[in-house]
């Protein structure tokens, strides 16, 4: 059985039957008492992040998650279906696993998705991504890139705020974690 001590970054523990994902950690030896290992844990499930500290040598139980980048086919109406690249299995990802994932997600991209004893628990999108606004107010003259901003529709169905200057048919870069308008792509 693995210690506190062994804690990494990507470690996935087990912690009172729910699978932790360790965002990060330090090891902190103080000149009084005892060393300790103080982590920034994020629920693999829930995904609800929360502090812990562990004393140096705690026993800690270690879960393998087998991280793989497979690419997006298609929702066949109840799940997502993924292909692994390489061996062109496919397997089916329920909408909780997804969350929010599928408001950036076009189909043939790919995706990280951990899985824990053949079952997919979690889903990982690049930190960004580019999509195509479908649909947003035309510019009026005079809009600078400084101003204030309008709603957006990308293509995956997903409203955004953008500058104003942006028109429809223009490919942006977002922020897949919170959604934010990162920047114009030119093609």
């Amino acid at each position: 059985m693995a210690t506190s001590n062994d804690i990494k970054n990507g470690s996935v523990l087990n912690l009172d039957g729910n699978l932790w994902s360790v965002i990060e950690f330090q090891h902190v030896k103080p000149g009084k008492g005892g060393a300790f290992v103080r982590t920034k844990l994020k629920n693999v499930l829930s995904g609800k992040v929360v502090d812990k500290t562990f004393n140096a040598g705690t026993k800690v139980d270690f879960e393998t998650v087998d991280r793989r980048t497979m690419q997006y086919l298609y929702n066949d109406g109840a799940s997502y279906v993924f292909m692994d690249p390489d061996t062109f299995d496919q397997i089916n990802v329920s909408p909780e696993v997804m969350g929010s994932a599928t408001d950036f997600l076009l189909e043939n991209e790919n995706a990280t998705i951990g899985s824990h004893n053949g079952n997919p628990i979690f889903l990982e999108l690049p930190a960004s991504v580019v999509l195509e606004v479908t649909y947003t107010e035309p510019g009026l003259q005079g809009d600078r890139s400084s101003g204030g901003t309008k709603p957006a529709t990308l293509e995956t169905g997903k409203e955004i705020q953008v500058p104003l200057f942006l028109e429809q048919g223009t490919k942006v870069k977002v922020n897949t974690e919170s959604g934010d308008y990162l920047g114009r792509v030119n093609d």
